[in-house]
């Protein structure tokens, strides 16, 4: 997740770990924790974020101590890539819904509406251009039109056990790289349209993540208390979401 944290990587380090070299992106984060909070991302990048002025010496050792960690995070996103194919955006592909696999059919008839639905158990696209551009385009817009609602609705469904959530926050849609959402500090909720290919108990741990930043700013002691309060088995579903990305975004190491 990424609430309230937009800076930007400034610089690397990197560690060894047996054969292997582990380059990791620092970020300086001034509203997070006092914590060095490290995570390993879908496409094996390593990202580690700091306290301000923490020095190279405290980060390395903070990494080190989580090599093993890290390497095993690696293994398995490499491990998943293997089975990853770039998109052809051809009828007989899988695409993800909700957490399910649908079948994609691409048609070409100008007897009927241009666009994409959900049919049969089949994801159909029907466009006049038959390029993979196309037929990508048609396909983002329809997850992009999917996700405002299914994120409507899921959250107007956890309203009812985030009792400190005074007004209902606006959702916005983002296409981010390496997030699920954000919270803004007047409390708009930004999410990844990339996560409605996720089944529905992972779009509700990120919507609660970011609802529990509107009372705890920071990745704090009091934050991860509301978050297993209202989703006690939260790091079950985030490690099912983080494992999932990869298939998501089609991404390779």
């Amino acid at each position: 997740m990424g609430s309230r944290m937009n800076t930007l990587p400034e610089r690397k380090l990197s560690i060894a770990y047996g054969d292997e070299v582990i380059d990791f992106e620092l970020l300086e984060s001034p509203s997070r924790t006092q914590k060095i909070l490290i995570k390993v991302y879908a496409d094996c990048r390593v990202v580690v974020s700091t306290p301000l002025n923490t020095d190279d010496k405290t980060i390395i050792e903070a990494v080190k101590q989580r090599s093993r960690w890290i390497y095993k995070q690696l293994r398995e996103f490499r491990e998943q890539s293997k089975f990853i194919t770039p998109r052809q955006y051809k009828s007989g592909e899988s695409h993800f819904y909700l957490g399910k696999q649908y079948q994609l059919k691409v048609l070409h008839d100008d007897a009927k509406p241009k666009g994409v639905k959900l049919l049969r158990g089949r994801l159909q696209v029907n466009t006049l251009d038959t390029n993979i551009e196309s037929i990508q385009s048609h396909l983002n817009e329809w997850y992009r039109s999917r996700a405002k609602i299914i994120f409507e609705a899921r959250l107007q469904h956890i309203l009812e056990q985030a009792l400190w959530v005074e007004d209902q926050p606006n959702i916005r849609l983002m296409t981010m790289r390496t997030q699920w959402g954000n919270c803004s500090p007047s409390g708009v909720l930004t999410l990844n349209p990339h996560l409605v290919k996720a089944p529905t108990i992972c779009i509700d741990y990120v919507i609660l993540h970011e609802l529990c930043h509107l009372v705890e700013h920071n990745h704090s002691e009091r934050f991860y208390q509301l978050l297993t309060q209202v989703m006690p088995d939260w790091e079950i579903v985030k490690e099912r979401l983080d494992h999932m990305a990869v298939k998501f975004f089609n991404q390779t190491c």
